[in-house]
């Protein structure tokens, strides 16, 4: 699924306007019954409505949805503000419409001037058309009041299409207490990309997307730097297993992880690797971790390294087909040369994650010597230590999609819409996953998922959709069966086959 910046918003709506043909108009319409059927199938009729409209065309969805309200018998108040006597041509025809109907006779207010704002109390659903998508600076005067004025109130808020006040794509100077907060968002066409993003949240509340039929063409055409996965491309994406193959056709793996106190880590990342398809898995771990890994994973094998306590050698990695680097490792200086050694000298692909990632925050410079087309797993605290401090989420992502571009990386940003920074530019969002995984060892799981495609024989970039996918859907597996509380991440390596068992590919 592609997401829009609000420019090319504006664009598909005048493509399916041009090329369906339909009018504007009649487009609006019908985005206003999309509208009308969600809320009706959520609020009952004997909710009191009031809907606040602003002068262009999210402001004609809202008199549009006002007026088909009335007419299924919903009491809605509706106030259109038209501060600099101009509204769109579109809200200008909804205006009449709705002044037409009798039912909303004595119910419709245009706001010109001094505007007396209604009581909203509990039990008042608020339908906020103020302003859309194409906002592009923060709201300030008396909208800002007025945001502020529903935000107090107790009354219930659906937003049409973007909360007003939010921006579609950056908010970094945006002024927060100037933006909506609804409960319920009801987005046209696509989700937009500031809606992925923890910290716009609170303004978003419950997300629903509404199809209001734009050119399936036009969307078909139009070029998008951020796409989400769905299941239809995993599953193009998943490699078969052929009933032939024997353990050295299915790729030999390397997982490098655990200091003295951290076999965890190690024990998770290799035991996911197995059940991510990999033919053979080596742990390579200081001496103390090895009766715990070996009783924990016994189909694994051990590599031991000469310190009793830390990883402090470089691992011949000419017999291997993949390399994950990083879970509990630590970071004394002698780990963190050796660490750096170990990622100039293999040759396969490399996921490197948690304390390889904090290595490198330590030692800046050697982030030249990087291999091209490594894949990094940061979380947001790992990525702000490479890359300095960001003030929200849509910085932190440009500055990974330019890092993954200077040093040729793919970089997958963790979180609830975990983001893939790809070379080329391009940044995929994953779509399973839940809060459940906010735990520790997740990410270790997740690395022992990369390295195991990785060595099945996955390209780095579709290890890395394939993974974050499978790894999010086992998450969702897990909290389906135990609840999100008590989610731990050995739940997630438990649910792993189920995962690919859902994804029907026999492993």
């Amino acid at each position: 699924m592609k997401i829009f910046t609000a420019a090319q918003i504006r664009e598909l709506d005048n493509y399916t306007i041009e090329h369906e043909p339909i009018k504007s108009i009649d487009l609006m319409e019908r985005a206003a019954k999309a509208l009308t059927r969600a809320i009706t199938q959520r609020w009952p009729v004997t909710v009191p409505v009031v809907t606040f409209a602003g002068p262009g065309n999210n402001g004609g969805d809202a008199l549009a949805v006002s007026r088909l309200l009335t007419e299924q018998g919903y009491q809605v108040k509706t106030f259109l503000f038209n501060i600099n006597g101009h509204i769109s041509a579109d809200c200008a025809e909804n205006k009449r419409r709705l002044n037409d109907n009798k039912k909303a006779k004595g119910l419709f207010t245009e706001v010109t001037q001094e505007f007396d704002p209604p009581q909203l109390g509990k039990g008042i659903l608020v339908i906020d058309g103020l302003f859309g998508s194409g906002l592009n600076k923060p709201l300030n005067g008396g909208f800002a009041s007025l945001v502020k004025y529903i935000n107090a109130s107790h009354a219930e808020v659906v937003s049409i299409d973007i909360p007003s006040g939010l921006m579609t794509e950056d908010n970094t100077y945006n002024i927060r207490a100037n933006i909506i907060r609804a409960n319920m968002t009801l987005t046209l066409g696509q989700k937009k990309l500031s809606m992925l993003f923890a910290e716009n949240q609170p303004f978003v509340g419950k997300l629903q997307v509404l199809d209001i039929g734009l050119s399936s063409e036009g969307i078909e055409k139009t070029d998008a730097h951020y796409t989400m996965t769905e299941e239809k491309d995993v599953r193009q994406l998943m490699m078969p297993r052929s009933p032939f193959v024997h353990k050295g056709n299915m790729g030999n793996a390397l997982i490098i992880a655990g200091s003295y106190g951290m076999a965890g880590a190690a024990t998770m990342a290799t035991e996911a690797c197995l059940r991510s398809g990999a033919g053979k898995v080596t742990c390579h771990t200081p001496r103390k971790n090895v009766a715990i890994i070996q009783a924990a994973v016994p189909e694994a094998v051990l590599q031991i390294d000469h310190e009793e306590t830390i990883f402090s050698e470089t691992v011949d990695t000419e017999d291997f087909q993949a390399v994950g680097i990083g879970p509990g490792l630590g970071t004394s200086e002698q780990t963190a040369v050796a660490v750096i050694a170990q990622l100039r000298r293999t040759q396969c692909p490399i996921v490197c994650d948690a304390d390889a990632i904090n290595v490198l925050s330590s030692h800046r410079a050697w982030m030249q010597q990087l291999p091209k087309d490594i894949i990094m797993t940061p979380h947001p605290k790992e990525f702000d230590r490479l890359e300095g401090h960001s003030a929200d989420s849509f910085e932190r992502l440009s500055k990974a999609r330019d890092m993954s571009q200077r040093i040729s990386a793919y970089i997958i940003l963790k979180g609830h819409h975990s983001a893939l920074c790809c070379p080329d530019g391009h940044i995929v969002f994953n779509t399973t996953g839940n809060a459940g995984m906010a735990t520790a060892g997740s990410g270790d799981v997740l690395t022992g998922i990369l390295t195991g495609l990785l060595a099945r024989g996955y390209s780095r970039r579709d290890a890395c959709i394939v993974g974050m996918y499978l790894h999010g859907l086992a998450g969702d597996i897990a909290a389906h069966e135990l609840g999100e509380e008590s989610l731990i991440a050995r739940d997630i390596i438990r649910c792993l086959p189920k995962a690919f068992l859902t994804m029907n590919v026999k492993h």
